[in-house]
């Protein structure tokens, strides 16, 4: 068997995984909602989306937390895509649980990366919400690794990695009490190869970002942190063109990009197969303060 049926027929075993997960949610939770971004994992699951529900319209809304730091090349297509879709959007922002004091940041600029769980809940209570489907996979960081397919989280919208339901021969209780819910992870068991080699064969669009360009960067705390007007460089940082790319992209405040010349999914393909640090652990500074941080910002109602 050649390498590229091989690469297909695993392709096509995890597609159909997700879309037999996605399906089963829609049937079994009354009020379930799909985070989307505009990143690639939300990106993949709009198309995992599509192959599970058109020619109808989606059985759920779309959400997005707006932490408004965003990459505005990530807003934009986001707005893109939505309206080629013809879904609906629901955009919740942390200014806003800012503003009614829910959300206390020390300084302005502060990253407000954890404080996504607090608007995010928020949302959940607003909405009724009882199950929010998400791109996050276990190969990202060990806290993802402890979470099942269908995660269960509490009244108080916590998240306990002791106290999780067994999910045995594919079978995925999604029964919540009133206030409970639950975090439904379809691509749980995909890789950032594999999402690549996704997008590739899907040929799926995505934000410039994830591809090779040129940005001012400067080094810092190991990383090429962007000079940008909310992350200015630093007092004795010297400024740099380097040509890079996102590996994952979030809160300016905190990600970083990665020195890159990749500027095809196939490009990107080649150097995903031999990275050896998770595309979290080489491109985030707030998830580098200790191995916990995750797990901790989870149980508090991070996704």
């Amino acid at each position: 068997m050649t390498t590229s049926v091989l690469q297909r027929t695993h392709l096509n075993w995890l597609e159909s995984e997700s879309i037999h997960i996605l399906r089963e949610v829609a049937a079994e939770c009354e009020r379930p909602v799909l985070l989307f971004s505009g990143g690639k994992d939300s990106c993949v699951l709009l198309r995992l989306a599509e192959k599970a529900f058109r020619p109808g319209r989606f059985p759920f809304p779309l959400l997005h937390v707006d932490t408004g730091h965003n990459f505005p090349e990530v807003i934009a297509f986001r707005d893109a895509r939505v309206s080629q879709l013809g879904e609906t959007l629901l955009v919740r922002k942390v200014e806003d649980s800012i503003a009614c004091g829910s959300v206390v940041l020390h300084r302005e600029n502060d990253s407000r990366n954890a404080a996504q769980a607090i608007t995010l809940l928020e949302a959940i209570d607003e909405f009724q919400f009882d199950a929010c489907i998400g791109g996050a996979r276990r190969d990202e960081e060990k806290a993802r690794a402890k979470e099942r397919i269908c995660s269960f989280r509490d009244e108080f919208g916590q998240w306990d990695p002791k106290n999780q339901r067994p999910e045995l021969w594919n079978l995925y209780n999604t029964q919540v009490h009133p206030g409970e819910n639950i975090r439904v992870f379809p691509i749980s068991n995909w890789t950032e190869l594999d999402i690549w080699q996704y997008v590739a064969r899907e040929q799926l669009a995505l934000p410039s970002l994830y591809y090779s360009h040129v940005r001012e960067v400067v080094r810092r705390k190991g990383l090429l942190a962007p000079v940008t007007p909310l992350t200015p460089a630093g007092e004795g940082e010297t400024v740099e063109r380097v040509s890079v790319r996102f590996r994952t992209v979030g809160d300016i405040s905190c990600t970083c990009p990665v020195a890159s010349m990749a500027a095809t999914a196939v490009d990107i393909i080649a150097e995903t197969a031999v990275a050896t640090l998770t595309e979290r652990g080489a491109t985030r500074m707030d998830d580098q303060v200790s191995e916990a941080s995750m797990e901790r910002r989870k149980k508090l109602g991070y996704f």
